[in-house]
């Protein structure tokens, strides 16, 4: 069943500025879609635009049955969309328990079950409560922004490059914890640098270059593509240009 669908989404920060070029891209429950392509190719504006935290010059959202008005982000979460961008994604003055307060802040007497909910979810969090959350390692306030945007229960998570700065460990946690996410229904749309380690736990993978989407395939798929290799991940031997029909297979 399609979560999210995007269809020919444009825009950037600025009016006459187009970063993103006209995308189109389904997600399903249970798929853990990874976005990835080289520094500056729009991934981030991507999901900002599709968040409604920046206005789209063109194109369209929809989240299950609704289609949410551009630039609207409180209409998106209301929608059953979940965002945790990679800066400034919890409150580090705050204890713990403080930023899942703030995570629910306007569901009244549910708050508390949902806070249960996710301590249930994430037992880290339930030994830390009272800890600010700046005292938290990174990994650790990864897990704490995905439970803050879990609290309103999403159908559709948008993670903005969730281990960067992290351990390799602790990246590992995170991607770990990210799969289960997918796994119990949730349709996730992840942007990550670290390309090899997120195309082995997706299910898809999608390649941007400078505002375009380029490959849509399995992320299996897109591991042993030669091109995407050579250009993302390190090795295999350079073939056809990136942008080449012949080689971007759609997901199956």
């Amino acid at each position: 069943m399609t979560m999210l669908a995007i269809v020919g989404i444009r825009g950037g920060y600025a009016t006459a500025e187009e970063i993103v070029k006209g995308i189109d891209l389904d997600v399903a429950a249970k798929d853990f879609c990874v976005i990835i392509g080289p520094n500056g190719a729009g991934k981030s504006t991507f999901l900002k635009l599709v968040a409604g935290l920046l206005r789209p010059r063109e194109g369209s959202v929809r989240l299950g049955e609704i289609t949410v008005p551009g630039g609207n982000a409180q209409r998106a979460m209301a929608s059953g969309l979940g965002f945790v961008p990679q800066e400034r994604n919890v409150f580090g003055a705050l204890t713990v328990f403080e930023n899942l307060e703030m995570g629910g802040y306007l569901l009244g007497r549910e708050l508390k079950p949902r806070i249960d909910e996710q301590l249930e979810r994430f037992p880290l969090l339930k030994s830390r409560l009272r800890d600010r959350a700046g005292n938290l390692s990174g990994g650790q306030r990864q897990i704490l922004a995905m439970a803050i945007a879990l609290i309103m229960r999403p159908s559709v998570l948008l993670l903005d490059e969730p281990t960067a700065g992290l351990s390799p460990l602790a990246a590992t946690e995170v991607f770990d914890l990210v799969r289960d996410l997918a796994a119990s229904g949730l349709a996730i749309l992840m942007v990550e640098q670290n390309a090899l380690l997120a195309l082995e736990y997706g299910t898809r993978g999608v390649v941007l270059v400078a505002g375009r989407k380029l490959r849509d395939m399995r992320a299996e798929l897109l591991l042993r593509d030669d091109e995407v290799r050579h250009l993302f991940l390190g090795g295999g031997r350079k073939s056809k240009p990136i942008g080449s029909t012949s080689g971007s297979e759609e997901h199956e």
